[in-house]
């Protein structure tokens, strides 16, 4: 890989003035082994501009099992648009069946929502991630002012990586606002989740989710019930600093 000898920090620094269709395509360029992490929106902007570019992107999604109907009709809606193979990663069911067991169906409203999420989520991300050389997100900077303001466009996930290896993760979208991702997507037709029409902006599980109402950030509807600095469910945890 060129960028290997040099700094990903002076690398990223270049990149972020550059549009997403640009760090899409060399992302594409230098990795044969690289996925796209697709839940929301905004991966939808991205499968949509890397399959312009190169139709075999891998493509995944997380299905927690406590997900919206309408968003199970979105990922097939995308599914059959694009004509792409998508890999469904679903939790361990021993894993889920012991909290279930153990804690009862709603304990995140109880305790929080790490233990939960790092079984429905974490986990089966933390087994996908060892199989690629990098991934590519839907972040955005201004998605959580909390958590994501000083998100890179390239970074070295240190979270994931194979041991003694490196995995890089890319965001192309850091630079994006909300009103860009939605004139992409109704200026081209995409599919989205129809739970958007509904007040609904960061969607997440549905016992996790709710709309949010006028002046609220889109945030603010996912695990309400916690502090707001905390509102990342650890598949970027390292945006949150110790």
């Amino acid at each position: 890989m060129s960028d290997n000898q040099i700094p990903l920090v002076d690398t990223d620094a270049e990149m972020q003035s550059w549009s997403p269709r640009k760090i899409l395509k060399h992302a594409l360029n230098e990795f044969d082994n690289i996925a796209i992490s697709f839940s929301g929106a905004e991966d939808v902007v991205l499968i949509d501009m890397a399959h312009s570019i190169r139709q075999d992107i891998q493509v995944f999604s997380l299905d927690t099992g406590r997900l919206h109907a309408e968003t199970y009709r979105f990922i097939e809606r995308v599914r059959k648009h694009y004509g792409i193979a998508i890999d469904i990663l679903s939790p361990d069911g021993d894993a889920v069946r012991d909290l279930v067991t153990r804690k009862g169906l709603f304990s995140f409203y109880e305790d929080d929502h790490k233990e939960c999420c790092g079984i429905r989520k974490i986990q089966p991300l933390r087994k996908k991630l060892l199989e690629v050389d990098a991934w590519i997100t839907g972040q955005r900077k201004d998605q959580s002012p909390g958590t994501r303001a000083g998100i890179p466009v390239i970074q070295d996930d240190l979270a994931f990586a194979r041991p003694g290896e490196k995995l890089t993760k890319f965001n192309p979208l850091a630079n994006w606002t909300s009103n860009d991702v939605w004139e992409y997507i109704r200026g081209n037709n995409l599919p989205y989740n129809e739970l958007h029409d509904r007040g609904f902006i960061s969607i997440g599980c549905e016992p996790c989710t709710k709309p949010v109402g006028p002046g609220q950030h889109e945030r603010e509807g996912r695990w309400w019930w916690e502090e707001s600095t905390k509102k990342e469910c650890g598949l970027h945890g390292t945006n949150i600093s110790a």
